[in-house]
């Protein structure tokens, strides 16, 4: 008799009382436990409900193979030959470990030998450049009277101190006033006849644009760049980075032209004047320093400007490329004279304590605007030094401001978004909030034309500006390739041909027309 579940002889037979079937007890049991029921009938069933049957005990045939002599010896030569199969593959996989083995014990010991070459490398570097800088302001020194500027910085003896213990700054004089005054009017001139230019990237380019290049500027182990400037008629880019250096790019050849050394803490600010031969780069280290291109090509520091007592935050150009503006967190802006490095006005605002993070001339020259880590706008009358007006509604310090070409609308950047001001009625009208409250946004800047409006915060985006009251629509979002979700820095290339970013890795990147820049290459 059979198992009604198996169909084989029940070694431990069983039989139902109410269906009278036979079964193998683990089976039945088994089956019992899982569902209650009989397997054959379906009829409820219980372990109560069987009774085990007294049966002889069962010897089962054995196999064909093992019946005789030649089978089994058949079978044992089976197992064999599958045992060697295994031991043969076992130690094919034990030779190829030990050659992986080897392979990255010695890939290990080389890359040891190329770290310990490249510590010996950097410690020397460093010793020639602590003893370099440790002859340069001796040599200075020596070589100037005691009534010349040494490293851009007047000597002690020769500074004016007031009663106050502040330096006294010959101030702005009335010669000055009217070269600003002349700049100012011809550029206002020129704004009434401007027209778009017709080499202007139109709309429909500006949103095919795409990733061209990333070019390494900067150091692996203080990744990061903080702002860059871009020379439109020469197009090179200056870049100024958290590695303390400061690099000057030609973005056609794809070359590094000079890396400016000379900082000891970020640079966070960096801008072009006087048709490119010059390069203004503002630090974290207090102070300002002025490059100029010498015939090699490369850029020597000229001056040192040591007028801040905190980080300066942002360097700004006139558009005469006579003077600049430097904005600091210690609560002051400094007038510059480009030529001899010297501070003509130091302008402090008593009224409030947040330092500058962020300023900017507007294009005609005579108003200077200025973001504060208090949320501020502050715009000022150059000539007079008097703050004219202020902007507030912002969240979290100002951290980039842009005037537009035409004069009338002014850009600012801050942790809760971008606002739009009208410089005509001295009040916002529009406002971007493209990032969650977690994410600021860390840049905005016009094109050259006025047409275009870009920001920069976890990604970047374009903008085609319009009228006060009119739409301003999206062209374009880039996504920050960087992966550190934060685009620090970016400007419009010559005629918006292309975008230039910088962000908190190494690499400045350029987004453009593929094809265009195939054929300028």
């Amino acid at each position: 008799m059979n198992c009604s579940i198996s169909g084989e002889v029940p070694e431990d037979p069983v039989v139902s009382k109410k269906s009278g079937l036979l079964f193998e007890k683990r089976l039945i049991e088994r089956h019992i436990s899982d569902y209650g029921k009989c397997p054959i009938t379906g009829e409820p069933l219980t372990a109560d409900d069987i009774i085990p049957v007294k049966t002889g005990k069962i010897v089962k045939p054995r196999p064909v193979q093992a019946a005789s002599i030649p089978g089994m010896l058949g079978m044992f030569q089976i197992e064999w030959d599958g045992l060697m199969l295994s031991n043969f593959a076992l130690e094919q996989q034990l030779h190829t470990a030990r050659q992986e083995l080897s392979h990255a014990l010695y890939q290990h010991d080389a890359a040891c030998r190329v770290i310990a070459r490249l510590k010996k490398e950097r410690d020397e570097a460093r010793g020639l450049l602590a003893q370099a800088e440790r002859q340069i302001p001796m040599a200075a020194t020596t070589a100037v009277g005691t009534t010349a500027v040494s490293n851009g910085k007047r000597v002690a003896e020769d500074e004016d101190m007031g009663p106050d213990g502040k330096k006294i700054r010959p101030g702005i004089s009335h010669s000055v006033i009217e070269t600003l005054t002349e700049c100012n009017a011809g550029l206002s001139q020129q704004r009434k006849k401007r027209q778009i230019p017709a080499t202007l990237a139109p709309v429909d380019a500006v949103a095919r644009y795409t990733q061209l290049n990333s070019f390494p500027l900067h150091k692996t182990n203080k990744p990061g760049i903080l702002s860059l400037d871009i020379h439109y008629a020469k197009d090179i880019i200056a870049t100024g980075g958290v590695d303390s250096n400061a690099v000057v790019f030609d973005r056609p050849s794809g070359q590094i032209i000079s890396t400016l050394s000379g900082h000891s803490k970020r640079v966070t600010s960096v801008k072009f004047a006087a048709e490119g031969e010059l390069v203004v780069s503002g630090s974290a280290d207090k102070t300002v320093r002025v490059w100029q291109s010498s015939e090699n090509g490369n850029y020597d520091c000229r001056h040192v400007l040591k007028d801040h007592t905190a980080e300066v935050q942002a360097v700004t150009v006139h558009a005469t490329n006579n003077y600049f503006v430097t904005a600091s967190l210690d609560s002051t802006w400094c007038f510059y004279d480009l030529a001899s490095g010297l501070c003509l006005t130091q302008v402090a605002d008593s009224s409030e304590s947040e330092g500058y993070t962020s300023a900017a001339f507007h294009p005609d020259g005579l108003i200077l605007g200025t973001g504060t880590s208090g949320s501020l706008v502050k715009i000022w009358d150059v000539k007079s030094q008097a703050n004219v007006a202020k902007f507030d509604g912002h969240v979290g310090s100002v951290t980039a401001i842009s005037f537009s070409e035409n004069g009338y609308f002014l850009a600012t950047a801050a942790h809760d978004g971008v606002k739009l001001w009208d410089l005509r009625k001295l009040k916002n009208f529009r406002t971007f909030t493209p990032y969650d409250e977690n994410t600021p946004t860390q840049s905005v800047e016009f094109d050259h034309s006025g047409s275009y409006l870009a920001l920069g915060g976890s990604d970047i985006r374009v903008y085609q500006v319009a009228s006060v009251k009119a739409e301003w629509n999206s062209i374009k979002t880039f996504p920050d390739l960087s992966g550190t979700g934060k685009a620090t820095c970016l400007k419009f290339g010559p005629d918006a041909t292309y975008i230039a970013v910088g962000s908190m890795d190494r690499n400045l990147r350029i987004f453009g027309l593929p094809g265009e820049d195939q054929m300028e290459g």
